[in-house]
């Protein structure tokens, strides 16, 4: 994914369309959610009661999915697309520029079993969040960085991790975070062939964009 792109990038996919350029997109849902296909709960509910949702971009988000319905507490994964304009829309169209979608994953969570602090610590951690409209050779505007919050406390927990992940990346020689951090907007359910993909095809394209710096956020004893 992204190979192409990144060899002769198109400058229109690496900006951001103003909403009245945005794609119309389609009147109804590309896909019917059903059942996670290692966890075995429904993507889209019904959750148990106290479950909390996370929105987070970090690249392509078949490898990210991965990374995060491994995580004890985590009740369902999905894949999407969010932070665009265009309702409802179809992988092509997010891929073309032109929705102002990032590829995301939706995270729904026990709190009592794993914190927002600790998601955060892990999203972080596996993908290099200095690098604008890109990670590694998948380059556009789906590929950036970005948090999309449910609520105040998220907006908090997520403002101060960056700031102490600031620190650990400038002191390790990288540049200046990117990340987006944005009230949740709504979120697109991704095709069914982009659902955990990477058990639907263990041998998929999964790569590893993370810095290697380790995250303070969410380790025993530092908030």
């Amino acid at each position: 994914m992204g190979v192409l792109d990144f060899l002769s990038p198109d400058p229109a996919k690496l900006r951001l369309p103003a909403a009245g350029d945005a794609l119309p997109g389609h009147p109804g849902p590309i896909m019917r959610p059903g059942t996670h296909t290692v966890l075995g709960t429904p993507i889209d509910g019904p959750f148990p009661d106290g479950t909390a949702l996370a929105t987070f971009a970090l690249g392509c988000f078949w490898g990210a999915e991965k990374g995060f319905w491994q995580i004890p507490g985590v009740f369902t994964t999905a894949v999407g697309y969010a932070g665009g304009s265009t309702p409802n829309p179809t992988y092509g169209e997010v891929c073309s520029g032109r929705t102002g979608h990032a590829e995301v994953v939706r995270v729904a969570f026990d709190p009592a079993r794993v914190t927002y602090e600790e998601l955060l610590r892990a999203f972080w951690e596996s993908h290099d969040p200095t690098q604008g409209m890109r990670q590694g050779n998948d380059v556009g505007t789906q590929y950036r960085s970005a948090i999309y919050v449910a609520d105040e406390s998220q907006r908090g927990a997520a403002e101060a991790s960056r700031d102490a992940y600031q620190g650990r990346l400038t002191a390790a020689g990288y540049g200046r975070i990117s990340t987006e951090i944005a009230d949740a907007g709504p979120f697109y359910f991704a095709e069914d062939y982009h659902q955990q993909y990477l058990d639907k095809n263990p041998n998929g394209y999964c790569p590893d964009h993370g810095t290697g710096v380790a995250c303070p956020i969410g380790l025993p004893g530092v908030k």
